[in-house]
Order: structure tokens, then C-alpha cells, then sequence
């Protein structure tokens, strides 16, 4: 059981990059598959350039490559960049590409619901008035450097807790209170990582021993699991005193949504597990991505002033009424053409999640002629098709928001196996419409009423984990505007 001795910052490594980094940054190095270990040696030595070196790699291979890891860890799995492998896996042939039971998400028809959407625009608003605003107020106004990925996740953890489970954490205050359920639910994401690191015998051992990143993992659901049961219980005496004196119930949640779904159909949920578990993998899909496309997003505005001043003159024209801000709505914030390009392009070069994940059901054989064997991983790179020549063209390193904005004066949307941020085919993220919402009502709240400045000398770089923070967060100093 040598596997054991792992260094722990692998924890924060998810399986897909496993292969990424099996040389060191030198254009001029072969790639090597060593017996017994594999191409496991490179991904010691190059982790910190995990991003850019699978990006490399893809390059240099024809957009798909091969991995092959330590023997007997099935972790050998192939990796694309290619548009056709892409459009294949997800839309032609997507009954034979799953993406397993440790990746499926629930609830997804809800979210199309009218009383949802409307619920979902009230709320980010009155957070962002109610929250938001009034720390940046505090920090601006006493001249603090912050973290703004700290600020965003926070504001994210409070959404995701209000919108799964009807109650609000106000982990985003003045204050910036540690929160232990916030820092359980960090905890939880960084350690069942592992799980997909290590061979399964493994994690089990040290589950069944209690050690290392176990004992983390069991210590972080009990915190969790308070939590969550805290709430769903009082959310369900809640429900049960509506109905007993048959008042209509105002509030809206995720969880009694799902189960008001189900009861739709007859049918019963057995256990308050199945919520909790549900609770986690939505809180999940809801804070991570959104706070990190928000961090990236404003680092890119703070760094190009022209396109920050290019966002202040939408702004001006469509969300104000003779020079003051109004209460606008959803059709309103649509209108944003401009700001919707820079998000798409903040996403194209940095998306929340760099790898989508997939696993072959039976034999096939890919566009791009590689053979693919039944319960192959599949590994899609978004952070490296953001950054293909042959996909976006030569100024494909140059960020350009009017790629997505046509001459009529109209969003461009490209097809969704080149643009994969919100998956693609049967697959696609149904969430994708509120996504835009929420990061147009917070950008244009942000960027309106104030300036953004990155603190000099701070680094940037992607964190090498599951989802694309930055590795350092993002300190900033925040300026009021006149406006």
C-alpha cells in the first residue's frame, strides 16, 4: 500500500489531472511512460503548470491524448481538445458517454420553473443590495485590501444555502465571520477529491482506520450534517405549520420543490440522506462556479480599462432612468449585449470548471480515429479549447467580447462542442440562463458603482484543484465612483 504515502497536497487533485503534467515545461522533452508507475513522475514535477501544460500536451498531439497511469489504479483515460471528439461524445453518440453516478445532478426541471426564475431575480437583488453593498461600502470607505474571491465565494455559499435550503448563512457581512459549516462544506470538496485520486481499496482502509484525509472528510460531514439537518427539519416544520393552518407558504427552496416534484408523481422521498446528498451536490453546482467566473471576470475588467469603460456606457444607456439607477428586471439585464460578451469570453479563456468528465459504455472509435474501449474515462479540456488557434483563430489569446456580438447588434452563440462552459447536447446546463443573471446583476452592480484595483505585484494563477479559483485569491483595493 505505498499509494498511502502520498504527498497530501494531492488531495486537491482531481483524477483527470492525473496525466496533465508527465514532463517538465520544455517543448523539447518526450513523453514518458515509466513501468509500474506510468506517467505518474510528471504530474509530481509539474503540477504547478497543470493548465498550461495539458494545453501543450494537446497541442503538440493533434488535439487527443493518451494517458497512461500507475498499473493496476485504472486510471489510464484519454484526453480531448478536439471539437469533433467533443461534438461526438456529447450529441451524436451521448448514450455512450455517462458521466457516472458520482456526477449526476438532480433537480434540473425545476429550475425552468416561472416561481423559481422569479424568486431567483428577487433574491440576488436583495443580496446584493443587502450584503454585498454594504461591505464593499465598509471596505472602500476605509481604504481595506480584500480578497474578492473571498467576498464572491461568500456571497455564492449564502445563495446556494438560501436557494437549496431556504436559509441564510450571512457569511458576507462586515464582520467576514468564519462560518464552520461554510469552512465543513471547503473541507468536503477538497477531501472526496481524493477519492478519485487513490485506488478505491484504499480510501476505504483509511475510512475503515479513520487516518489522513478520512478522518478529515468524516470530521467535515459532521459539521455538515448539522447543518443541513438543522435546516431541512426547521424548513419542514415550517411546510407543516403552513399547512396546518392552511396559509400559503411564500418561501421558496430547492429541497421542497423536489419534494413537492416527486409527490407530483406519487412517489415518496425514504430519507432525509437523499436530501442532504442532493443539498450538497446543488450547493456545489451553485457557489464554486459562479464564484470563481466572477473572479476571473473582474480581474480581466480590472486589467482593461477600455472594456470596463465599454460595460459604464451599457450600463448608463439600458439600467438607469435620467442618470439615477432603477429597479429593472430580467428583460432589462438581458439587454446588457456588451457585458454578456465579456462574461463569454472570461469564460471561453477561463472557465469554472477546466475539465468535463465522461466514461465510455462500449467500444468506439472518436473522429479523430483513436479507438476508445469500454469504461475508458474520457477527459474533455475546456481551459485548453479556449486557447486552440484552430478553434478561435489567431487572436485566439486576445480578449475580445465583440466575438460574441454580431454586427447586427445581437448575441453570437456559438455551438455548444466549441463552447462547452455549460456542457453540450442532452447534457446542456439548464442553469446557464440564471448563471448570466446572476453574474450580470452582480457585475453591473459592482462596476457601476465602483472602480476595481488589482493590488500591484499580486500573482495570478489558476489553483490546481477540480474548479479554476485563483491560487492566491484576488486582493484588490476598492474605490467608490461619482456617479
Amino acid at each position: 500500500m505505498a499509494i498511502l504515502l502520498y504527498p497530501e497536497v494531492l488531495v486537491a487533485i482531481f483524477l483527470c489531472f492525473l496525466f496533465l503534467c508527465h514532463l517538465r515545461w520544455n517543448k523539447s522533452r518526450t513523453i514518458t511512460n515509466w513501468p509500474v508507475v506510468g506517467m505518474l513522475p510528471g504530474l509530481l514535477q509539474n503540477a504547478s503548470d497543470v493548465h498550461e501544460c495539458v494545453t501543450w500536451l494537446l497541442k503538440q498531439n493533434g488535439g487527443t491524448f493518451k494517458f497512461k497511469g500507475p498499473w493496476f489504479t485504472n486510471m489510464t483515460f484519454m484526453v480531448t481538445s478536439d471539437p469533433m471528439n467533443i461534438h461526438h461524445m456529447f450529441s451524436k453518440n451521448f448514450s455512450n458517454y455517462t458521466k457516472g453516478q458520482k456526477f449526476q445532478k438532480l433537480l434540473h426541471t425545476v429550475l425552468k420553473d416561472d416561481k423559481f426564475k422569479l424568486f431567483f431575480e428577487q433574491f440576488v437583488r436583495g443580496k446584493v443590495e443587502q450584503s454585498l453593498i454594504p461591505v464593499l461600502d465598509h471596505v472602500s470607505s476605509f481604504g481595506i485590501e480584500v480578497d474578492l474571491q473571498d467576498i464572491f465565494q461568500r456571497f455564492t455559499f449564502d445563495s446556494a444555502c438560501l436557494v437549496v435550503l431556504g436559509f441564510d448563512p450571512n457569511c458576507l457581512s462586515i464582520e467576514f465571520p468564519d462560518v464552520s459549516h461554510a469552512k465543513a462544506f471547503d473541507q468536503l470538496e477538497e477531501c472526496l477529491l481524493y477519492r478519485h485520486i487513490v485506488p478505491e481499496s484504499c480510501w476505504k482502509l483509511q475510512r475503515w482506520l479513520q487516518i489522513g484525509i478520512e478522518k478529515k472528510l468524516s470530521s467535515a460531514w459532521k459539521i455538515f450534517d448539522q447543518f443541513i439537518y438543522k435546516c431541512i427539519s426547521s424548513r419542514q416544520e415550517e411546510l407543516s405549520q403552513s399547512k396546518a393552518l392552511k396559509t400559503e407558504e411564500e418561501k421558496f427552496d430547492l429541497l421542497t420543490a423536489l419534494e413537492e416534484q416527486v409527490e407530483e408523481i406519487g412517489g415518496i422521498i425514504k430519507s432525509d440522506k437523499f436530501l442532504r446528498d442532493t443539498a450538497f451536490n446543488l450547493m456545489v453546482a451553485g457557489r464554486d462556479t459562479i464564484s470563481a467566473g466572477l473572479t476571473w471576470l473582474f480581474w480581466i475588467v480590472a486589467t482593461h480599462p477600455h472594456v470596463e469603460a465599454k460595460i459604464l456606457e451599457e450600463i448608463k444607456e439600458h439600467l438607469l432612468d435620467n442618470g439615477k439607477s432603477k429597479d429593472f428586471n430580467i428583460d432589462e439585464i438581458s439587454n446588457l449585449l456588451y457585458l454578456h460578451g465579456v462574461i463569454c469570453e472570461s469564460l471561453r479563456l477561463y472557465p469554472p470548471v477546466p475539465f468535463e468528465h465522461k466514461c465510455s459504455v462500449q467500444f468506439d472509435i472518436l473522429p479523430s480515429g483513436h479507438s476508445i474501449s469500454p469504461n475508458t474515462t474520457m477527459l474533455c479540456s475546456l481551459y485548453s479549447m479556449g486557447r486552440m488557434e484552430s478553434i478561435w483563430g489567431q487572436d485566439y489569446m486576445d480578449f475580445k467580447p465583440e466575438r460574441w456580438i454580431s454586427e447586427r447588434g445581437r448575441i453570437l452563440h456559438a455551438p455548444s462542442f466549441k463552447f462547452i462552459a455549460f456542457n453540450a447536447g442532452p447534457r446542456t446546463c439548464i442553469g446557464k440562463d440564471i448563471a448570466f443573471i446572476q453574474m450580470k446583476i452582480i457585475a453591473s452592480a459592482i462596476i457601476w458603482n465602483y472602480h476595481v484595483h488589482v493590488v500591484e505585484g499580486h500573482p495570478v494563477s489558476p489553483s490546481i484543484s477540480i474548479l479554476l479559483h485563483m491560487k492566491h485569491g484576488l486582493k484588490v483595493r476598492i474605490s467608490k465612483r461619482n456617479v
